[in-house]
């Protein structure tokens, strides 16, 4: 079967020129627009089913916007079609639920790494293969953090196919298997829950680009456990911000 037409991407439906080298992927098609006014000159370009592209400027330079949907597979998809058409560097932007105590509802989290407990990297390589951030966007990150007015972590996160077999483990038929690594986990320092990152780090380590990752914490089940203030927060912004200085910083220190 032909996946693409005079070179359309199937999916995404998005051609070469279409997108830049620079490139942030939400997961909500809906934080496109709210991404793209961080742009200049953003027009939209494509929106075919989870897959929403605006293209801008950032400091002279062509970046790009494009959801992924939720999950690994969609976010695969997303990835391995942009990488078609010419973008290589790469940040999420999501949100994340914290695992670690001390990750509170409206801090930041950066991930170096993610566990891989989904399926989508399974079909790219084998289990001992980890699913590593690109240092570079890790330190842009970092340094694009530091210039926020919010709390912020650096670590490993844990990816998962299923939102409810986190939230509700305990009426799953696995619930044995759930509970037991949720507790791993939590003694192993991770930092947060999600379900996008380990594909994305997998399938750019496969494909030879940058892809990095920054979550705004909505709120931490553990601190709720554990009787700790809980804070939800639902607004993306200083997330957004914080990618957008990343890549700005990136920009930068590519034309040098």
């Amino acid at each position: 079967m032909k996946y693409s037409l005079d070179g359309e991407q199937y999916h995404i439906g998005l051609k070469a020129g279409d997108v830049g080298k620079y490139v942030i992927l939400p997961g909500d098609p809906k934080r496109c627009k709210k991404i793209a006014e961080y742009f200049d000159d953003a027009k939209l370009i494509a929106d075919n089913r989870e897959y929403t592209t605006y293209t801008g400027y950032l400091n002279g330079e062509k970046v790009t916007v494009t959801s992924t949907g939720i999950g690994g597979p969609s976010a695969s998809i997303a990835l391995e079609e942009l990488v078609n058409i010419g973008a290589d560097t790469f940040i999420r932007v999501g949100t994340c639920g914290g695992i670690d105590v001390d990750v509170k509802g409206g801090d930041l989290v950066i991930a170096t790494g993610a566990i891989r407990m989904e399926g989508t990297t399974r079909e790219y390589a084998p289990i001992e293969f980890p699913a590593v951030a690109n240092l570079d966007i890790v330190n842009a990150l970092v340094e694009a953090a530091k210039k926020s007015d919010t709390d912020y972590h650096v670590g490993i996160v844990q990816c998962k196919d299923s939102f409810y077999g986190q939230h509700n483990p305990d009426r799953m038929p696995v619930s044995y298997e759930l509970t037991n690594k949720w507790e791993a986990w939590k003694r192993l320092g991770c930092l947060a829950s999600e379900m996008e990152s380990a594909a994305l780090f997998v399938v750019g380590s496969f494909r030879r680009v940058k892809v990095g990752s920054v979550f705004l914490t909505v709120a931490n089940q553990e601190r709720e456990k554990a009787g700790l203030e809980n804070p939800v927060f639902h607004d993306t912004d200083k997330a957004i911000k914080t990618a957008v200085e990343a890549l700005k910083i990136l920009i930068a220190n590519d034309k040098k």
